[in-house]
C-alpha cells in the first residue's frame, strides 16, 4: 500500500510541478500551442500502449501468480513463463512510462526532460532495493535461481511487442 501512495505522489507532483517550472526553464514551450497538440496526441497514444501493455502484464500475472483466494495484487506462485521469460518485471516496465503519458498530454517539457527521468531511478531504485528483496523472501531459491537466468528489465523488441501490442486473451472459465 506504502507503494501504491509514493506511485501517486510522484504522479501528482510531476502534474503539478512541471507547468511551475515549465513556466521558469521553458516559457516559450509552455505557451506553445503546436507543441501542446502534439505533445497531447503523443501522449494519448502512448497511453493507449501504456493500458495495453498493463492490462496483459496484469492478466498473466493474476492467472498464473495467485493460488486460493488471495487480496487483489498479492501473489503467492513465482511466474517465469510468458513476458516473465524475458524479463523479471515486465509490470514495472510498463509502469515506468505511465508518468510519461500525463506529462505528454499535459504537455509540460519539465516533466518530460527533467521529472519524469527523475521519476524512472527513483522507480528502478524501489524495484531493485523493495521489490527484489520481498520477491527473494517470497519465493526463496526458486527466485534467486529465476533472477540468474532472466534480466531485470528486456528491451528485446519481441518481448516488447509481446507486452505493449499484442492483445491478452481473457481467460476462459474452467469447464
Amino acid at each position: 500500500m506504502i507503494r501504491i501512495v509514493i506511485w501517486f505522489i510522484l504522479l501528482a507532483g510531476g502534474l503539478i510541478a512541471g507547468p511551475i517550472v515549465d513556466m521558469i526553464l521553458f516559457p516559450d514551450l509552455f505557451r506553445s500551442i503546436p507543441f501542446h497538440l502534439i505533445s497531447f496526441v503523443l501522449g494519448v497514444l502512448l497511453s493507449l500502449l501504456v493500458i495495453n501493455g498493463a492490462q496483459n502484464t496484469g492478466r498473466q500475472l493474476a492467472r498464473k501468480g495467485r493460488v486460493g483466494d488471495l487480496p487483489r495484487l498479492e501473489t503467492n506462485r513465482l511466474v517465469t513463463t510468458g513476458f516473465y521469460s524475458c524479463m523479471r518485471h515486465p509490470m514495472h516496465l510498463v509502469l515506468l512510462f505511465f508518468p510519461l503519458t500525463l506529462a505528454l498530454v499535459e504537455g509540460s517539457p519539465s516533466f518530460i526532460l527533467i521529472i519524469w527521468p527523475i521519476e524512472v531511478v527513483f522507480m528502478l531504485v524501489m524495484v531493485r532495493f523493495a521489490e527484489e528483496p520481498e520477491a527473494e523472501r517470497k519465493f526463496g531459491t526458486d527466485y534467486t535461481a529465476y533472477k540468474k537466468k532472466v534480466p531485470m528489465f528486456s528491451l528485446s523488441p519481441s518481448c516488447l511487442q509481446e507486452i505493449f501490442l499484442k492483445r491478452s486473451k481473457r481467460s476462459r472459465p474452467k469447464e
